[in-house]
């Protein structure tokens, strides 16, 4: 079993913590909805497998109101019409931060995506998708479990 990094250092995780927090306030004041940064949680989570952040994000999206259809259907986004314009754009967006290096279909979705966005929503997406990545790859890297839930999403003992 690997060591649980944030329990090693929790000096590092309550910064890490602290720099979330700040990000989502950020965020928020230039326009992105806890919604539409559900949504780019759960996309990067997926690319990345991240079942601890999945788990957690795909349950505060439906907290959010994200229907549970778009959750289900969110890896095949580009196929269906279920999704506004500005949220493919978030999608778009959590895409190309989680899958590097940038290529030039990313780089074109980038450029549609800000074009609908403007700037300070495209930015602020954007540091919801590196956010999520780093905190990804520290619960895949601490292999953070995922404990069995129930149906209204409370912790099975």
């Amino acid at each position: 079993m690997r060591p649980y990094l944030d329990k090693v250092i929790p000096d590092a995780w309550k910064a890490a913590s602290a720099y979330s927090d700040a990000v989502a306030r950020a965020t928020a004041d230039q326009g992105l909805t806890t919604a539409e940064a559900e949504f780019i949680k759960v996309r990067a989570s997926q690319l990345n497998a991240c079942a601890f952040c999945l788990d957690l994000h795909s349950r505060e999206a439906r907290a959010a109101g994200i229907p549970q259809q778009k959750l289900d259907v969110l890896p095949a986004w580009r196929e269906s019409d279920l999704f506004t314009e500005r949220e493919k754009a978030m999608l778009a967006i959590a895409e190309a931060a989680t899958r590097m290096p940038l290529g030039e279909e990313a780089k074109a979705d980038l450029a549609a995506a800000r074009g609908l966005l403007g700037d300070d929503v495209f930015a602020a997406a954007e540091w919801v998708a590196l956010t999520i990545n780093m905190f990804n790859r520290l619960s895949i890297l601490s292999e953070h479990p995922v404990r069995p839930r129930d149906a209204e999403g409370a912790l099975v003992r």
